[in-house]
């Protein structure tokens, strides 16, 4: 039986500061460090193998990663992956959350954050927030790399990527860890619990809490929960 954990990253410096983050580099506060380290002894406490890591290009999600293997002694290797990065906020990049909610009105502000196929006004080409992308994004095929993107969007390229990369090894019953974003886990989790696109918007990730799903001989999930069962969010199935 094959398992795969998915891992929200802990808690970035812009997090902290309420501002759309998206593509932007933006690295892990002190709360966020606690969160990855967290989630590393509720990994351990499941006393399994961990047989293969995928991340984003995000080091947010790289240090959540690098430190839930750490906390498990376990070699440093995993995958990268531009696929796996959190959605692309656009022209909302860097913004506050709460002073954009007041400039654009909640209506709008929730269709933005929280729609299937909305996507906020594309990021200009001389956004300063550029600079701030990872460096690992010069490794994205050119003409790949948006300028916004709704969640269906980040949907359209985290799926053929898990169907392409990472199914395979659930097919050979391996134990996999994925530490990614709270919109490029929000598409997976679409995916794998055939989540409509009406009912996606009530699906919230916490963050330094794993998900677990089992998974059986079909690819059919088994079991699935929360390593922290106090902090548990609803998983909506099959709605």
């Amino acid at each position: 039986m094959s398992k795969l954990i998915l891992t929200r990253h802990g808690q970035s410096v812009w997090n902290a500061e309420n501002r759309f983050t998206g593509w932007v580099d933006a690295d892990l506060s002190k709360k966020g460090i606690s969160e990855a380290q967290k989630s590393g002894h509720l990994i351990k406490n499941l006393n399994i193998n961990l047989d293969i890591s995928y991340t984003s290009y995000l080091k947010r999600a790289i240090k959540t990663l690098t430190t839930i293997l750490q906390e498990n002694g376990i070699e440093l290797k995993f995958i990268t992956s531009w696929e796996l990065n959190e959605r692309h906020y656009g022209s909302l990049t860097g913004l506050n959350k709460e002073e954009t909610k007041k400039k654009i009105g909640e209506e709008q502000f929730k269709k933005y954050r929280r729609s299937w196929d909305i996507s906020p006004p594309p990021m200009k080409e001389d956004d300063k927030n550029h600079s701030l992308f990872s460096p690992l994004n010069a490794n994205i095929p050119l003409g790949m790399i948006p300028f916004t993107e709704s969640l269906k969007n980040t949907y359209e390229r985290v799926i053929p990527y898990y169907q392409k990369e990472i199914q395979k090894h659930i097919k050979e019953n391996k134990n996999i860890l994925v530490s990614a974003h709270g919109n490029s886990l929000r598409a997976l989790c679409k995916y794998l619990f055939k989540i409509s696109d009406e009912k996606i918007n009530k699906l919230e990730i916490p963050t330094g809490n794993p998900l677990m799903i089992e998974f059986d001989n079909d690819l059919k999930i088994n079991k699935y929960y929360y390593l922290d069962e106090t902090r548990a969010k609803t998983i909506i199935f099959n709605q």
